[in-house]
Order: structure tokens, then C-alpha cells, then sequence
């Protein structure tokens, strides 16, 4: 019977309180949330420049009216 294989140093992590996160982990959702705050800031500009409802406020306005 062959003995266990003890985890390579780096399998443990710290898990609970002491867990620390990665740039990334909150970098990426920032940015996204940022860009699509600036594409919704921007819908409105184009709906007034063109006169026509922004894409979103179709859908929006579709799904009110299936709901309610």
C-alpha cells in the first residue's frame, strides 16, 4: 500500500478572515461597473441627438408593461 502524497506548499491557502484577495478580484468588477455606468451616460446623448428611446428604455418599458 503506497503512503499519501503530502500537497505541494503552495495547495495551502488561507481560507476564512485572514483570506486576502487579489488586485484583480476587485479591479475587474470596478472596471466593468465603470464602463457600463459610461454606456448608460451615453445612451441618453444619442437618444437626444437622434430622438429615438435608448435600446434600454425599450426594453425596460416592454418588461413593465409584461409585469404589470
Amino acid at each position: 500500500m503506497k503512503a499519501p502524497v503530502p500537497a505541494p506548499a503552495s495547495a495551502h491557502r488561507t481560507v476564512g478572515a485572514d483570506a486576502r484577495l487579489h488586485w484583480w478580484a476587485l479591479a475587474l468588477p470596478a472596471l466593468a461597473f465603470g464602463l457600463l455606468l459610461l454606456l448608460l451616460a451615453g445612451s441618453g446623448e444619442v437618444q437626444a441627438a437622434t430622438g429615438e428611446t435608448a435600446p434600454l428604455l425599450k426594453v425596460s418599458e416592454e418588461l413593465l408593461r409584461a409585469a404589470g
